[in-house]
């Protein structure tokens, strides 16, 4: 068994309780897209971060320009930040992947409003910190982001990539594209932003960037025991942090549903 199995074995009870987790079974109604959105879209946005750091470390981004050490790597995240930062949205114009995202919420009526705020209100990573202690956010949304922030500023690539890989989500786009198909008429679909993205993120994710992610991290690590343990030991963190996010997502629309009910 190599380095990758041992790791995606070590993690698979932290992934069942992803694949498993009560969440999935709240999901009826647009209005449960709606809260999903609202809190999952820091997750769009940190996976932006998570790959524009990774495109720092592994491409050359400073000029002069000079070779990169692996260039199968760099092909590799040059790939994926094209796809996810100027792919080309329903109406054959170029558009980032979390700024479809933010179309959709505002198609569906998600509030965009504290997303915006804080993305409005960071200058630097230095502002991370500080801008996220004061944020109107829960405390699961802080803490998800907190880590992801507190990764990139290590500067490590192992570190980086190891929660770029395994500290991600794969179930949702099949999920709501049933809701939203439910939602539609025969002659109208409602929420044309929605369904385009969560196509297109489907068939972006159908490709080879599974297989391709875990040879860089074999690549960034190589033999080093410390950069091993590192991976495991961040991908548990990161799995963790989504997890409490999917707690809380649960629990608020478990609320709303409960006083809906009553009024």
């Amino acid at each position: 068994m190599n380095r990758i199995e041992l790791i995606e074995n070590q993690i698979l009870e932290f992934r069942n309780s992803l694949t498993n987790h009560e969440l999935y079974y709240h999901f009826n109604d647009v209005e449960d897209i709606k809260v999903f959105m609202e809190k999952h879209v820091y997750a769009v946005w940190d996976f932006m971060s998570l790959l524009k750091a990774l495109q720092k470390k592994l491409t050359c981004v400073s000029l002069p320009w000079k070779p990169s050490k692996n260039p199968k790597t760099a092909r590799f995240i040059n790939e994926i930040v094209l796809g996810e930062e100027s792919d080309i949205n329903e109406n054959g114009l170029p558009k980032s992947h979390f700024e479809m995202y933010i179309e959709a919420m505002d198609e569906v009526g998600a509030d965009i409003n504290k997303i915006s705020d804080l993305m409005n209100s960071i200058d630097s990573l230095e502002d991370i910190s500080g801008k996220l202690l004061i944020a109107d956010l829960e405390k699961a949304e802080k803490e998800f982001l907190e880590f992801t922030f507190k990764i990139i500023q290590t500067n490590q690539s192992h570190k980086i990539a190891a929660a770029f890989t395994f500290g991600r989500e794969d179930l949702i786009p099949d999920m709501f594209l049933e809701i939203i198909n439910k939602s539609n008429s025969d002659q109208e679909n409602k929420y044309p932003k929605l369904t385009y993205y969560l196509n297109r993120h489907i068939e972006v994710d159908g490709d080879e960037h599974g297989p391709l992610s875990l040879e860089m991290i074999s690549e960034l690590c190589g033999d080093n025991e410390s950069k091993w343990n590192d991976v495991l030991n961040i991908s548990i963190e990161a799995l963790k942090r989504r997890i409490n996010l999917w707690d809380e997502i649960a629990s608020r629309i478990k609320r709303n549903k409960l006083t809906a009910a009553i009024a």
